[in-house]
């Protein structure tokens, strides 16, 4: 227990840099990880049903994102509650907010399914599904909104107690499940598509059955979920939904933001120009991993030492966050225009979509530079306890700037959207800056809202 502890006691004693480095090694490998999944999952569609079928399981992406929402919402908000009330010296508060994000998810994840099982029909009208990749993409959905009360292993809330190693354990071992389960369910059954999205499912699977036995099973922590902490309490599922919303939102316009590209993209471009988007869009998600291991490695570092105070220690951390996600992203888009060729071609073969591949994948990978700002200032805020700006980061970049020029864009064809999505995320970025900027220092007020304090139980 007191090894333990000190872990989560680390968070507000060892040296920014040091801890940034270890935090953020640790999650981008997990989200990395998860990346290589996502580009040999493609991989094995592609090679094994056709470019068609991997159109259609592109089609299901934003099904994902809002299942990737969800998780993320009760994560960050039931997060940022545990590593402040951990740095306050109230495990008790820790544990009941632990609990709550439990409730929280279980109940989402149970309306999705029912909800997106039943709609099935109008959701891939919605998501452009069409023509021969409208059944490829039913055949996906199917499978991932059955098995969505499986998506997540609330990793976030294993770093919010120092346990770095162990949530790294929470996307490893899956992937590897993953990796195991699609060659065998996609060619050695011949489950196609549907043997895609059943290997996505087991992973998740075994995550949630290592979350479970770690929060309720394992005793060397620093806090207990029982029955008492999943009870439902008011002050404290407000506070994981309020805090957590901003990451929905995010995650929910990303979803909407998807949509729109697609259908803009068959309606401009055809079934080639949605291929093409499809591997391109794989393999930008790989490269932009690290950025989310980066947003999600500062999380905990601001939240447990805005909780105890040491508001110079929170500031540094945002500002490394800010600088290593700004580099990584000119690093990984010099390396996307460099291997454009050889990238796309790991995944087709049609020389006509892996020519349109390529130049989807140079122009849109130029917006990795600027895509870290946004998601790092907006967890920054969050941690703190402070929704509004995040709000405004996570939905009004998304409204006021992104859609607006994807619709323009698309005036001048496919190659106009490409060119949309990267310069959203530079606009996107700089008008972060200036939010960040408004916003000054980290101050005390702010940090322990009235829902989270002891006398609020």
């Amino acid at each position: 227990m007191a090894r333990t502890r000190d872990r989560a006691a680390d968070l507000g004693t060892a040296p920014v840099g040091r801890l940034l480095w270890h935090t953020c090694s640790q999650t981008t490998m997990s989200v990395g990880v998860y990346g290589i999944y996502a580009l040999t999952n493609a991989w094995f569609v592609a090679r094994g049903v056709g470019a068609t079928a991997l159109a259609g399981v592109n089609l299901v992406a934003p099904v994902l994102l809002v299942l990737g929402a969800v998780s993320t919402t009760v994560g960050v908000g039931g997060a940022s509650l545990v590593s402040r009330r951990l740095g306050a010296g109230d495990p008790d508060g820790a544990g009941r907010a632990a609990g709550n994000a439990f409730v929280v998810f279980w109940s989402a994840a149970l309306a999705i399914t029912v909800v997106g099982l039943l709609a099935i029909e109008p959701l891939l009208t919605a998501l452009g599904a069409r023509g021969e990749a409208r059944g490829y993409a039913r055949d996906y959905a199917v499978v991932l909104l059955a098995g969505a009360i499986t998506a997540t292993g609330f990793s976030s809330l294993v770093r919010a107690e120092g346990r770095m190693r162990f949530s790294t354990m929470l996307w490893v071992v899956p992937v590897l499940v993953q990796i195991a389960l699609d060659p065998l369910l996609i060619w050695g059954l011949h489950l196609g598509v549907r043997g895609a999205a059943l290997g996505t499912v087991g992973g998740q699977a075994v995550s949630a059955g290592m979350s479970m036995w770690f929060f309720f099973v394992q005793r060397d922590r620093p806090y207990r979920v029982g029955r008492a902490e999943l009870r439902p309490h008011g002050p404290t599922t407000r506070e994981v939904v309020t805090l957590g919303a901003p990451s929905f939102l995010s995650g929910f316009g990303a979803t909407v933001l998807v949509g729109l590209v697609n259908n803009l993209v068959v309606a401009t471009g055809g079934t080639v120009a949605l291929a093409a988007y499809a591997v391109a869009a794989r393999v930008q998600t790989f490269l932009g991993m690290p950025q989310v291991g980066i947003t999600q490695g500062v999380q905990p570092l601001i939240g447990y030492n805005a909780g105890a105070g040491h508001w110079a220690r929170a500031v540094r951390a945002r500002a490394l966050g800010l600088r290593a996600t700004v580099g990584y992203g000119a690093l990984a888009a010099l390396v996307a225009a460099v291997l454009a060729g050889p990238l796309v071609g790991v995944f087709v073969s049609d020389p006509e979509i892996a020519a349109d591949g390529v130049v989807a994948l140079r122009i849109t990978t130029l917006g990795l530079v600027a895509a870290g700002v946004v998601p790092v200032a907006a967890a920054a805020f969050q941690a703190l306890g402070q929704a509004r700006p995040a709000y405004a980061l996570s939905i009004g970049t998304l409204v006021a700037i992104k859609i607006p020029l994807v619709l323009v864009g698309a005036r001048f064809g496919p190659t106009g959207v490409w060119v949309a999505l990267a310069a959203g995320e530079a606009v996107a970025a700089v008008a972060a800056v200036a939010v960040l900027r408004r916003a000054g220092r980290v101050g005390e007020p702010a940090v322990l809202p009235a829902t989270g304090t002891r006398e609020s139980r």
